[in-house]
């Protein structure tokens, strides 16, 4: 028997054999899933550590405002005399007192003007939101942190079949198990811990809460910052404010972001393309398994076989040949072939018929006689 591999086991196998094996045979499958896998997202992290430093800067070198405020006080308790106090004291003249005879002017009040500075700007309340907004957005990815991305696809299948050939009786048992644990990204930097990583953000955030102008203005109780934003020169052209707002804008984006996870446990009886498979492997096996007795073993048309043998050396012959030139050869073989076997035939057939009616005449001359 020629050598066989296993795209050739088909090919020459008995057809019979297979339509038999295939009408009795029957199978039951049990597959069983465990899948989970999670993508976590430790982008937030980097984007706030890379922010921290330009946060950093805007505090140590804030934003301020100076605040006039106009009193009208009595004149002992005016603290500083400006240009500006003359120039109303000159408008309001029902301020003045007296006029002494040497044309002094003594007002009962006088225009006080206090000068106050003042962190409560728009461009610190922006970084003041931006702060409370950053530790409210680090507490509630702290409540669903996981340990990060991970893969595990567990997979069990449990094949059971049997079929008959004339009185050979095939069964077959299989089980196969995969298991397929990976863990991806565990949020680790440079060798720092994830909950390292977060601690020392952590940590940050209270170092700027701690910074004078944030103090100022939680006492303050300034209004928070609504977005949008808006687009003052300061936030604008200011480097640290640039880095500031893209951290803005990323937290109000991703506030609510989940871990991603597709979690499946299916445990079910497969009747579809699946069993197919394993059953048309079920007969790949049979078919190996005749090949242990090379004697019993039947392969297709002896014929067939041949005449693929004497295509093969055809093509050997001649690499160039055609598949037109090839089909022209086989036709013409075919017509002589056939015309030399009739030919043949029939010059056997005279021959025959010859000696049969000499055969007869000698009976009918017995019978006469």
């Amino acid at each position: 028997m020629d050598e066989l591999n296993v795209t050739s086991l088909f090919d020459n196998a008995d057809e019979q054999r297979i339509s038999s094996f295939t009408k009795k045979s029957k199978s039951d499958m049990v597959v069983d899933l465990h899948y989970d896998k999670v993508e976590a997202n430790f982008e937030w992290v980097d984007i706030i550590e890379d922010t921290m430093r330009y946060l950093d800067n805007i505090l140590r070198n804030p934003n301020r405002f100076i605040i006039n405020e106009d009193e009208i006080v009595k004149i002992e308790m005016a603290k500083r005399v400006t240009v500006d106090s003359i120039k109303h004291l000159a408008k309001h003249t029902n301020l003045i007192q007296e006029v002494d005879e040497n044309d002094e002017i003594k007002p009962s009040k006088i225009l006080n003007i206090n000068k106050e500075e003042t962190f409560d700007t728009y461009e610190n309340r922006f970084i003041y939101t931006l702060i409370l907004n950053m530790e409210a957005f680090v507490a509630a990815k702290k409540r669903k942190l996981v340990d990060g991305s991970y893969l595990k696809d567990d997979k069990a299948i449990q094949y059971k079949a049997a079929s008959v050939v004339g009185q050979e009786h095939i069964t077959i048992d299989l089980n196969i198990k995969t298991s397929l644990h990976a863990k991806k990204d565990d949020g680790r930097k440079n060798g720092e811990s994830l909950a390292a990583r977060i601690d020392r953000i952590e940590q940050q955030i209270i170092d700027l809460k701690n910074s004078e102008v944030f103090k100022a203005l939680y006492k303050a109780h300034v209004a928070l910052v609504r977005p949008p934003i808006k687009k003052t020169n300061v936030i604008l052209k200011n480097t640290n404010f640039q880095y500031a707002l893209i951290l803005w804008n990323y937290l109000q984006e991703h506030f609510g972001d989940d871990n991603k996870r597709d979690k499946k446990d299916k445990n079910y009886e497969d009747d579809g393309q699946l069993r197919e498979f394993f059953d048309e492997t079920f007969l790949l096996n049979y078919l190996a398994l005749c090949t242990l007795n090379k004697d019993e073993y039947s392969t297709k048309n002896a014929k067939e076989k041949v005449m693929k043998q004497v295509i093969q050396k055809i093509i050997d012959l001649n690499a160039s040949l055609t598949e037109e030139e090839l089909k022209d050869m086989v036709g013409e073989q075919f017509t002589l072939v056939k015309y030399r076997n009739s030919a043949t035939m029939d010059g056997i057939g005279k021959i025959y018929r010859k000696h049969i009616d000499k055969y007869f005449n000698k009976i009918n001359n017995i019978k006469l006689n």
